[in-house]
């Protein structure tokens, strides 16, 4: 947790983040090549008060609306995209504190965040774990890391996981267990405890810098107040909102690629034999593919601030229609941005010449960031997704929901939460028409 003096306001936040942002961008592509964590300057953007952005004023956060977050993660993603996949873990925690149905849990982890504590992932486990502990007919999302009561009464969490984004840079880890009755949950651990072990094994083509490796517990003691989520109440919309982080942070790669590209345009000291010029800041082919570029990033800025209100209003309007609308919203959305900015990444390479595909140059790291961004939440399903909604009325049941109860009807099952999502498709669907 942070010693400094931290920000009051978000007036006073605002330029210490955005300095800090700035300082990302010289070391972004060698840190890239050197598979180097940027550790002191994660640290550097918590005690700027980056983690406070959606915590409510009364405990020491901003309370920024969506579009303004996803505004500045995009700026985080210009910057360095590893950033805002780092965070992506606490922002969803914040969302879920900001919804969350016991008082005494949301103000006391409130409370942390807006003294400084940041939060990591750990959802996801590895699928062959998965597979040799449940068997292959075990279905989806299925957890096996363990939430049991010690012999001396603590709880403590076992286990190992995968994807754990932004855990080794965290104080403190939302975990996804079951507990010893099977029920599916999300505890809070300390990140530093000593049966707490991140492995640096990440080998993705790209995103190399966010600690996405796995995590293994031992008797780790769940913090106390650290059942969080209990209720599918505390997950409404968070399953667009993971998506849009991904989008504000593919927004930013564009605004990267195109920024760089037209540099690389303006340093060039040749061009092609075929060229209409010898000068390629006047080539109307290379102009072109710059235009082509800002189209992308226009794009992808566009759909970006859409699906943030959107989710926005779903928010304020509290019903499950909104958020079935919303979450269409930035599946489509998910589609055009991907397309958009792998296609720029792609295209850039045709303004620089052979130059560019040098590892001193690193844009190819624009496109493996954005191939592995959109490799999360697989974009390859939500046409369909799209698709049965318009035509059958089909909702897609919010992940989340997945064994959750309801604060209103405690012993929910997973067929009512099915039911509900119909009603909601139902709902949406006759707003639609």
């Amino acid at each position: 947790m942070t010693t400094t003096i931290a920000p009051a306001t978000l007036a006073e936040a605002l330029p210490r983040i955005r300095s800090i942002l700035t300082e990302f961008v010289p070391g972004t592509g060698e840190r890239d090549l050197a598979f180097e964590h940027p550790d002191a300057l994660i640290q550097a953007l918590a005690d700027a008060g980056f983690g406070r952005l959606r915590v409510p004023v009364e405990y020491g956060g901003f309370d920024v609306d969506l579009p303004t977050l996803f505004g500045l993660l995009a700026e985080a993603g210009q910057a360095d995209s590893n950033i805002p996949q780092i965070w992506r873990g606490h922002f969803t925690t914040t969302e879920i504190l900001r919804a969350e149905t016991d008082p005494v849990v949301r103000e006391h982890w409130f409370r942390a965040i807006g003294a400084g504590a940041v939060f990591g992932n750990a959802q996801s486990e590895p699928s062959a774990l998965v597979a040799e502990a449940v068997g292959e007919s075990a279905g989806w999302g299925v957890t096996t890391t363990r939430a049991r009561v010690g012999e001396d009464g603590v709880r403590v969490v076992s286990g190992t996981k995968f994807y754990s984004t932004g855990a080794r840079f965290a104080d403190y880890i939302r975990a996804a267990v079951v507990d010893d009755e099977g029920t599916r949950g999300f505890v809070v651990i300390p990140a530093r405890h000593p049966g707490v072990t991140h492995a640096d094994d990440w080998d993705g083509i790209g995103q190399r810098q966010t600690g996405s490796g796995t995590t293994y517990f031992e008797d780790v003691p769940v913090e106390e107040h650290g059942d969080i989520g209990r209720y599918k109440e505390s997950l409404r919309g968070l399953d667009s909102f993971v998506q849009i982080v991904h989008l504000a942070n593919l927004t930013g790669i564009a605004r990267s690629i195109v920024a760089e590209t037209a540099e690389i345009v303006r340093g060039r000291t040749r061009t092609s034999l075929h060229a209409l010029t010898q000068r390629a800041t006047e080539d109307p082919d290379v102009l072109s593919v710059i235009g082509l570029l800002e189209a992308r990033r226009l794009t992808a800025e566009t759909l970006l601030r859409h699906a943030a209100e959107q989710l926005e209003a779903a928010h304020a309007a509290g019903d499950e229609a909104a958020y079935t609308r919303a979450y269409l919203d930035a599946s489509a959305a998910q589609i055009a941005v991907i397309e958009a900015v792998l296609d720029a990444a792609t295209r850039a390479f045709d303004a620089g010449g052979s130059s560019t595909i040098r590892n001193s140059v690193h844009l190819d790291r624009h496109w493996r960031n954005a191939r592995t961004l959109a490799s999360h939440n697989p974009v390859i399903y939500k046409p369909r997704v799209l698709g049965d909604f318009l035509v059958n009325g089909n909702a897609p049941v919010p992940g989340y929901y997945r064994q959750r109860p309801s604060v209103v009807t405690p012993d929910a099952t997973v067929a009512a939460a099915n039911g509900e999502a119909t009603a909601a498709a139902d709902a949406a669907q006759n707003g639609a028409r």
